[in-house]
């Protein structure tokens, strides 16, 4: 087949070696050309969000023959054991980052809303913090939640369970591919359910026993949604960061960005260097929490 005979698609999908692409003749069920497959790489071969060019095949099927280069990326470390030194790409392509966190339960963990950020810094994608259950919320959590609005950051405040903010935050999500990331249990196919109760995702109680939410989605997948995407993705529990040098860690806490070259040191690592600008700076313009995290991952104790 020619290559202008091939389709232009989005995949929505991907399961058992099989990837779900939205094209203009619908959804078609397509494998992988061998041929991809043979490629050297250290990365997802066809993952959720990409762009892909697919040969038609009958009975709604196809063959996914070029992989488009993607534009942005939300990924982590393959957090598998003896996994090594590859990287798991949730989605590609997408606009916006909805990092979901909850008010109550589970518990609200900065340091984690941290690393999610600094991903989406690191990878130009626009971050989204939902703070969802706020029928439960406690004036302490809130308060933690509305400092990263204070350091420029999107804040939406919702309850799926009542509606609370849900007008605004389908306003926000509307027209552009949106992955709502997060623990598992603070919400997110719930938020979704609100925002298009026709998506119909199951909902699960977070569990009790071990105050962690039961994984509700198991496969990330996008949906058309108000002329762009919306992606469930199942919970995350370890966000370990692909390739961001510790050079640059900096540069993804926005707070950090005004202070850069004021230092004594121009290859300063702002740990215990003197005259520099960033420890001189906690506890005035950087959050002591926030400097706890960049702190950490520096060092190694979390990466």
């Amino acid at each position: 087949m020619s290559e202008t005979e091939l389709l232009r698609g989005r995949v929505l999908k991907t399961t058992s070696g099989f990837a779900y692409v939205q094209t203009d003749d619908g959804v078609l069920t397509c494998k992988v050309r061998g041929r991809l497959k043979k490629k050297d790489r250290r990365t997802d071969l066809v993952v959720l969000g990409d762009e892909v060019e697919v040969q038609p095949l009958p009975e709604g099927e196809g063959l996914v023959e070029k992989v488009l280069p993607r534009r942005t990326r939300f990924s982590r470390v393959h957090p598998a054991r003896g996994g090594g030194h590859r990287e798991d790409v949730l989605i590609a392509n997408l606009d916006t980052l909805a990092i979901v966190f909850a008010h109550g339960d589970p518990p609200f963990h900065p340091r984690m809303l941290d690393r999610f950020l600094i991903v989406a810094e690191h990878n130009d994608v626009r971050p989204v913090i939902v703070a969802n259950k706020m029928d439960r919320a406690e004036p302490e959590v809130t308060e933690r939640f509305r400092r990263y609005r204070e350091l420029g950051y999107t804040l939406h405040e919702t309850s799926a369970t009542d509606g609370a903010g849900i007008d605004a935050l389908r306003e926000e999500v509307a027209g552009s591919t949106v992955a709502f990331v997060g623990p598992s249990g603070v919400g997110k196919s719930s938020l979704l359910n609100a925002l298009d109760p026709e998506l119909e995702q199951a909902v699960a109680q977070t569990s009790t026993a071990h105050g962690k939410g039961r994984h509700t989605t198991r496969v990330a997948t996008l949906f058309p949604f108000a002329g762009g995407y919306l992606a469930d993705t199942p919970g995350i529990r370890e966000l370990g960061l692909w390739q961001i040098p510790d050079d640059e860690l900096d540069r993804c806490f926005p707070e950090m960005r005004p202070l850069l070259g004021q230092c004594g040191f121009r290859n300063c690592k702002h740990l215990s260097e003197p005259r520099c600008a960033i420890q001189d700076a906690v506890g005035t313009r950087i959050d002591p929490e926030r400097y706890e995290s960049y702190r950490r991952l520096v060092t190694g104790e979390e990466r």
